[in-house]
């Protein structure tokens, strides 16, 4: 999960600056296999991508192992080849349209047309566009190439101050020449995805699609230094987890509180003391400004509460913490604040206390997808659609019985 906008909206600003001064094109029309007679390889620093350029270009560093630039010293031409590996790695590019709406809107892609499409072994998808590009305010013309292979996402950029027949055909003799070299992701995870495992996976399948993670697999992603950084990042910004005692805190402030215990109290003090539900739903909501030191939008948060209560029971958002307890038992894995064998263990006491509470997958991902309306005030049809359509897969990882007896098997 690395921060691929941080690194998109640094990469070539400096050589993009440059091409907006300099012309580069005029002159004698050079063909493919002539601009291929005077390339050399160039490679990413971890060696997974390598490509013809220029033999006389210079390359810059864009602080990332897997993306390659290089261009002409005086600026005036460039090209920038960016991998995104299909291990989970970056979110948001998980997709080859997440990779498309990154490179759009941190490079302000614009004016975009059809343009001949290279011939690149081994990639698929491949497509190609003439646009404008802008960084820092200045401007310059690109040729932009889409593709995947069965390892990455990739997007590669030829930049000019202006984009002719040489900069096309350079960059149709480059894209001839790549090679790719798939890098084996380090796993330090050794737990055997077991039934039991697979249903504590399957509490939280719903994020780990959206992740874009491999939810037939314990946590999601590898377990290894690089995700590590990343997850403990992703803890701190959005649970102000940064170590072992405050990922305890947190878990059990989810396991004992969350946010079903305000629905809890608020319901059944508006049942048993103010016996709310012998009123007439139409007048409720004066009754509560009539007879409390309320606002109208409070009243409206207290009857919300009260209608989950009213209709579901104590229980009504107890998926949404359960499930997020079960989740960042594995984010607390893949960070490295729990070993792999304290991680399962506390999954199987959580997913033991939980499991009781509902009496099946659909029970269990309703009171879920409750508490997300709730806590995000909004509707929770993307994660429902996500749901529904997981159900439908090969890998369905909703086929493991909801009622499976929980044990260890590690």
């Amino acid at each position: 999960m690395k921060k691929i906008k941080h690194m998109l909206a640094g990469a070539m600003v400096a050589l993009m600056l440059a091409a907006s001064m300099v012309q580069g094109c005029g002159g004698k029309t050079v063909t493919q296999e002539e601009a291929l007679a005077k390339m050399k390889d160039f490679s990413t620093i971890d060696g997974s991508v390598t490509i013809k350029m220029d033999q006389s270009w210079k390359t810059e560093d864009l602080g990332g192992d897997f993306w390659l630039a290089a261009g002409r010293e005086d600026g005036a031409e460039a090209m920038l080849v960016m991998q995104f590996p299909k291990n989970g790695m970056f979110a948001g590019a998980d997709t080859m349209d997440g990779v498309k709406d990154l490179v759009v809107d941190n490079y302000k892609i614009s004016d975009s047309k059809e343009a001949d499409v290279p011939a690149i072994p081994g990639m698929t998808n491949v497509e190609a566009s003439l646009c404008n590009i802008t960084m820092e305010g200045e401007k310059a013309e690109v040729y932009l190439i889409y593709g995947e292979t069965d390892y990455a996402f990739y997007s590669l950029m030829y930049v000019a101050s202006k984009i002719g027949d040489n900069q096309i055909n350079a960059m149709k003799a480059s894209c001839s020449s790549f090679v790719e070299t798939p890098i084996e992701e380090e796993d330090n995870t050794t737990v055997e995805m077991t039934d039991t495992v697979r249903w504590f996976g399957a509490t939280y399948a719903v994020l780990t699609e959206l992740n874009g993670w491999d939810y037939n697999r314990f946590a999601g992603i590898a377990a290894n230094d690089d995700n590590a950084a990343s997850v403990q990042q992703m803890l701190q910004s959005s649970w102000e987890v940064t170590d072992r005692a405050s990922a305890d805190e947190t878990l059990d402030w989810i396991l004992t509180e969350g946010h079903r215990a305000g629905i809890v109290e608020n319901g059944q003090y508006l049942s048993e003391e103010v016996k709310l539900g012998e009123i007439a739903e139409d007048e409720r909501l004066d009754y509560l400004l009539d007879n409390f030191t309320v606002t109208n939008d409070e009243a409206q948060s207290y009857l919300n509460e009260f209608a989950l209560y009213e209709e579901f029971g104590p229980n009504a958002i107890a998926g949404w913490d359960y499930c997020r307890a079960m989740n960042l038992m594995s984010f607390y894995y893949l960070a490295g604040y729990y070993t792999e064998q304290e991680a399962l263990d506390k999954s199987l006491e959580i997913a033991q206390t939980m499991q009781p509470m509902f009496g099946s997958w659909d029970d269990l991902i309703a009171s879920y997808m409750r508490g997300y309306e709730y806590w995000a005030e909004e509707s929770s049809d993307e994660r429902q659609a996500i749901y529904e359509d997981l159900k439908t897969r090969d890998d369905n990882p909703y086929a493991v019985d909801y009622n499976l007896t929980l044990e260890k098997t590690w």
